[in-house]
C-alpha cells in the first residue's frame, strides 16, 4: 500500500492520529521537500513519528518515482506531504504511476493553505482561481497571474496567491554545464509579491490601461498559517509592498468585492485603519 499523508501547517503534531498510525506501520518513509515547508525539521519529525525519514527533493519524486514505489505492493510505504497530499500536481502523477504498477493507495488529509486562509475572515466560497506569483528575473517578468487576479476581482472574487519557493534551484550557467551546484533556498515575501503587482500596474498605464487593481486595492498578507507564530496584516497593495511579517512561507490575498463581515475581521488585522475608510466600503455589498 502507498500511502498520501498530509501533515498539515504547523509542526511535527498537526499530523492526524489516522496519519501517524500509518507512518509507523510503513516500512519506508519519504517526506516531501519541495512545494513548502514546516515550522520545524526533519529531525524533530523522525522524533514524534519515530521512524526515519527519507528526504525526497523534486528530482527523486518526477524522475525516480519508481525508486519509491519500490516494493510498495508488498509492504507499506508513506509519502508524506506539508499540507495535504493534493495541494500539487506532482502528487497526482505519483498516484498515476502506482495505480499502473497495480499499487492500492491511500490518501490521508490534512488542512492546507487553500482552506487555512480562512483564518483572516474572508470566507472561502467568495475566493476565484487561486495563482502563483513566480520570482522575476532581468529576463523573465511574467504578467499572466495578474489577468487572472483582475477576472477574479471583476467577478466580485478573492484571489489566493501563493508565492515562489526555490528549493535545489541551480544557476543556469551550472545547469548548462552539468553541475550538480544549487542555489541557496529562497522563499518570496508578500512584500516582493507586492512590489511585482505594483510594477505590473505602472505597466498597465504607461500602456494606457486603468487596472482594476490599484496601488489602494485591500489586500492581505500572511505569514506561517496554522504555526505558533502565524502573522496577519490587512491593507492596500501599497501598504503590502512595506510590512513586515517576518519569516517563510507567506501569502498574499488579493480581495474582490466583501461582505461587511468580512471587512469587520479584516480589520482586526488592519496595518492602518484609515485604509479600510478610505477603500473598501466602495467595494462591499
Amino acid at each position: 500500500m502507498l500511502y498520501l499523508v498530509g501533515l498539515g501547517l504547523g509542526d511535527a503534531k498537526d499530523i492526524t492520529v489516522k496519519g501517524l498510525e500509518a507512518v509507523r506501520r510503513c516500512r519506508r518513509v519519504y517526506l516531501e521537500a519541495y512545494t513548502s515547508i514546516l515550522t520545524v525539521g526533519k529531525e524533530a519529525l523522525e522524533e514524534f513519528y519515530g521512524r526515519e525519514l527519507i528526504l525526497a527533493d523534486r528530482e527523486k519524486v518526477e524522475q525516480e518515482a519508481d525508486s519509491i514505489l519500490k516494493e510498495a505492493d508488498v509492504c507499506d510505504v508513506a509519502f508524506l506531504v506539508v499540507g495535504d497530499p493534493f495541494g500539487a500536481t506532482t502528487h497526482s502523477d505519483l498516484v498515476l504511476r502506482a495505480v499502473k504498477l497495480g499499487i492500492p493507495y491511500k490518501v490521508i488529509h490534512n488542512a492546507s493553505i487553500m482552506n487555512a486562509v480562512g483564518c483572516c475572515g474572508l470566507q472561502l466560497y467568495n475566493f476565484g482561481e487561486t495563482v502563483s506569483i513566480v520570482f522575476w528575473t532581468d529576463t523573465w517578468k511574467p504578467e499572466s497571474f495578474f489577468d487572472k487576479i483582475e477576472k477574479n476581482r471583476q467577478n466580485g472574487m478573492h484571489t489566493l496567491c501563493l508565492l515562489d519557493i526555490k528549493v535545489k534551484e541551480q544557476s543556469l550557467e551550472n545547469l548548462m554545464k552539468g553541475r550538480k551546484i544549487y542555489e541557496p533556498p529562497r522563499y518570496m515575501s508578500v512584500n516582493q509579491a507586492a512590489e511585482q503587482l505594483l510594477a505590473i500596474i505602472q505597466n498597465r498605464r504607461l500602456q494606457g490601461e486603468e487596472p482594476e487593481i490599484t496601488e489602494n486595492t485591500i489586500c492581505v498578507g500572511l505569514a506561517r498559517v496554522g504555526a505558533p507564530d502565524q502573522k496577519i496584516a490587512s491593507g492596500t497593495l501599497h501598504e503590502m509592498s512595506t510590512v513586515e511579517l517576518g519569516g517563510p512561507l507567506h501569502s498574499l490575498i488579493v480581495t474582490g468585492t466583501m461582505h461587511p463581515l468580512e471587512l469587520e475581521m479584516l480589520k482586526l488585522f488592519s496595518v492602518d485603519s484609515s485604509s479600510f475608510e478610505n477603500n473598501a466600503f466602495q467595494r462591499t455589498t
